[in-house]
């Protein structure tokens, strides 16, 4: 009974760790206009985006997820909310932007990823 217990409070902490916690440490420099984000497996990759300020950017999703969270990705700074169609690219067109960190997700945030203007 106790390895029961042991196996599920280290199955909930790597939950809360993996959905809230985690953060991946690499950020894409985007020197183009436009970057290609796949989605696939709970996350996009890449999840930071490095992009200069002051120009238009546009974003191209990529969904290989079937799960319905991964449909939606939402930019909540812009008012921005697509649906990402399964296994084809959808471009997203930003505003040029200030600099900041300007985060972008799935509608229940399991999906997260921050897009970084310099």
């Amino acid at each position: 009974m106790m390895i029961i217990n042991l196996f599920g409070l280290v199955l909930i902490a790597l939950i809360i760790w993996w959905f809230w916690l985690y953060k991946p440490a690499k950020a894409i420099d985007s020197t183009m206009e436009s970057v290609t984000v796949i989605v696939n497996n709970g996350v996009y990759d890449p999840s930071r985006i490095i992009v200069a300020k002051g120009k238009e950017t546009t974003l191209n999703f990529l969904r290989k997820d079937g799960s319905p969270c991964a449909a939606t990705v939402i930019f909540p700074d812009f008012e921005v909310s697509e649906e990402l169609p399964v296994d084809e690219n959808k471009a997203i067109e930003l505003p040029s932007m200030a600099p900041g960190q300007y985060p972008f997700h799935c509608p229940m945030k399991m999906y997260s990823g921050t897009l970084i203007v310099e």
